[in-house]
C-alpha cells in the first residue's frame, strides 16, 4: 500500500509545488513508484513537468467528478515514473460542486481507492487554501508536509494549519499526522529568517525537518524548462537540498 503525502500551506509561494515536484522526481531516482496528484486549479505542478494545458484531454477534476479513472487521467512526462494526474482551471469549480454533496470530503479517497495499490509513494500537491479540496487530500492522506519560507505572515497561518489537520484527524481520518516543516527559501544569513526559525523551533521543533532548501534562482529556470530542479540541474543547491529531503523522509517513512 502507497504512503500517501499531502504537500499544504495556506499561503501561496511558500514553495509547496517546487517540494511537491523534486520530490516527486527525487523519489523516482530512488526507484519508488510515485504518483504525484495535482490538486491545485493553477496546475503549477502538471506545468513544472512540461505538461501543456492545451494538451490535457483529463484531469484531477474529471476524476474527482467520476468522468474518467484515474488511471485514464495519469500522464507520465518521463517514463517510467513519477505519474502525474494533471490539474486544469476547472478544478476551481469543483469546491463549489462538492459543497452540496453527501460525504464531500471524501470524493478524491473514493476516487483513488483502486488506484493506491500501484504505488509506493503519492505525493498531493494542494492548493494554496483550506477550502474543499485541501480538506480531500487531507482525508485521502496518511500524512501532511508543510513547506514554508521563513517569514512572519506564514508563520502566522502555520498554527492554523495545524488546527485544522488536529480537527480533521479527530473527525474524519484517524492516521493523518504532520510529517513535518520543511523550511523552503532558506536564507541563513539573514536575521529575520534567523528569527523566524527561531519561532518555529520554539513551537515545533519536534516536527521540523533538518534538511533546508535555500533559495535558489535556478528552481524557477527549471520549471520554465519543464523539468524538476533535481533532473535539471543535479548540481544547483536547491537539488541538493531536495536530493536530502527525500533521503530524510525515506529514511524514517518509507
Amino acid at each position: 500500500m502507497a504512503k500517501i503525502i499531502a504537500l499544504a500551506n495556506q499561503k501561496g509561494g511558500v514553495g509547496k509545488t517546487s517540494t511537491a515536484v523534486n520530490l516527486a522526481a527525487a523519489f523516482a531516482d530512488q526507484g519508488k513508484r510515485v504518483l504525484l496528484i495535482d490538486l491545485d486549479p493553477q496546475g503549477n505542478s502538471s506545468t513544472a513537468f512540461g505538461i501543456e494545458k492545451k494538451q490535457i484531454i483529463r484531469s484531477i477534476y474529471d476524476v474527482i467528478s467520476g468522468r474518467c479513472a484515474p488511471e485514464e487521467a495519469m500522464v507520465t512526462p518521463y517514463p517510467p515514473y513519477p505519474h502525474i494526474i494533471p490539474a486544469t482551471r476547472d478544478l476551481g469549480g469543483a469546491e463549489i460542486e462538492l459543497v452540496s454533496e453527501i460525504g464531500r470530503e471524501f470524493r478524491l479517497q473514493e476516487r483513488m481507492e483502486g488506484s493506491v495499490k500501484q504505488y509506493d509513494l503519492i505525493l498531493i500537491d494542494c492548493p494554496p487554501s483550506l477550502g474543499l479540496l485541501s480538506l480531500n487530500a487531507l482525508v485521502m492522506a496518511d500524512e501532511i508536509i508543510v513547506p514554508m519560507p521563513c517569514e512572519f505572515l506564514v508563520l502566522e497561518g502555520l498554527s492554523q494549519l495545524v488546527e485544522i489537520v488536529e480537527l480533521t484527524r479527530r473527525r474524519l481520518n484517524p492516521r493523518i499526522t504532520i510529517a513535518g516543516i520543511v523550511f523552503t527559501m532558506y536564507d541563513g544569513r539573514s536575521r529575520l529568517t534567523q528569527q523566524v526559525a527561531q519561532e518555529v523551533k520554539k513551537y515545533f521543533k519536534d516536527q521540523l525537518f533538518t534538511t533546508t532548501i535555500p533559495r535558489n534562482i535556478k528552481v524557477s529556470e527549471s520549471q520554465s524548462f519543464g523539468k524538476p530542479l533535481v533532473w535539471y540541474d543535479k548540481k544547483a543547491k536547491g537539488a541538493k537540498g531536495y536530493v536530502q529531503l527525500a533521503a530524510e523522509i525515506a529514511a524514517k517513512r518509507l
